[in-house]
């Protein structure tokens, strides 16, 4: 199949490219900068969606850049590369003449409101409650499709934990303090923790690009929670990271601090989280070859 990423250049889309050349697909990359294999975001809007069977949008401003302080400016930068390049993809693939027959958008678990004991899967309802439910509202929303156009093309939402892996991601910035011993639980330690091996998140991402079955695409997007099915709260995952490294964690960071140093709206991704069940994930019949976070973090760490 020929199937376009939008942002495949990042963490998540440079693993899901490997995982699609690997299988024999051809990929397009559409990035802010053009080369052999990609398209930018312009060439998107003026000449339209090249011939492909399959788009996926994993584009977006890093949450987590440690670079870049809390303020309007980066909140605006949140929405805007998220909302925009969706919404450019979403209206090429109505425009197209030849629309392909499956369109995978990957959002976030942000929807669902943190709490130690409610469980969510995909059929769960939810509101905006805050900025970052706020973002996952508006983002989803750009992506959906004309009536006439998704009775054509299957629409997929795929709702991601903290993304782990050694290239990118919420480990590329934790494993140094960790390996120097400096490691600790984040806030009470006691918050869920939904995660997923960045491998298993091109799975599922690829497994969600089959063409869809005999009946026709329904008119509203297939979700599926993108988060391994181990259920861990960010102690476990931190006693357990010191003990594949080898290394002491007994540097608790406290939640003001973190407040602090990140701002409130952005920290809460990481001091309170939320129990995420992948309850349509494993009904679909995907493997996971990372179930569980010491076969996941011994992977990232050998």
């Amino acid at each position: 199949m020929r199937i376009l990423i939008g942002g495949g250049s990042g963490f998540i889309g440079r693993e899901l490219t490997r995982l699609l050349r690997d299988k024999g697909h051809e990929v397009t990359v559409i990035s802010r900068q053009s080369g052999p294999g990609k398209i930018t975001w312009g060439e998107l809007e003026s000449r339209g969606l090249p011939p492909c069977e399959c788009a996926v949008n994993l584009a977006g401003e890093n949450l987590m850049n440690p670079l870049r302080w809390w303020n309007e400016s980066y909140k605006k930068d949140l929405f805007s590369s998220r909302i925009d390049t969706t919404k450019a993809l979403s209206q090429a693939i109505a425009a197209s003449s030849s629309p392909p027959q499956s369109w995978v958008l990957v959002s976030g678990v942000a929807c669902y409101k943190p709490s130690l004991t409610a469980q969510y899967t995909e059929d769960s309802d939810w509101t905006p409650f805050d900025l970052l439910s706020s973002l996952v509202k508006e983002w989803e929303a750009a992506a959906l499709l004309p009536e006439n156009v998704a009775k054509n093309t299957k629409q997929v939402i795929i709702r991601p934990g903290a993304v782990l892996g050694r290239d990118g991601g919420a480990m590329k910035q934790m494993l140094l303090p960790f390996w120097l011993g400096l490691g600790g639980t984040l806030g009470s330690g006691r918050q869920p923790f939904p995660w997923i091996h960045v491998s298993d998140l091109a799975g599922i991402i690829t497994h969600a690009l089959e063409p869809p079955a005999d009946s026709p695409p329904s008119p509203s997007p297939q979700v599926f929670n993108g988060v391994a099915p181990a259920l861990n709260t960010n102690y476990e995952f931190t006693k357990e990271l010191g003990r594949v490294l080898r290394r002491p964690t007994i540097f608790p960071v406290p939640g003001f601090v973190m407040n602090a140093l990140m701002g409130s709206e952005r920290a809460v991704v990481l001091t309170q989280g939320q129990k995420v069940i992948p309850k349509r994930t494993l009904e679909s019949g995907f493997q996971y070859k990372y179930p569980d976070l010491t076969s996941a973090l011994k992977e990232i760490v050998r």
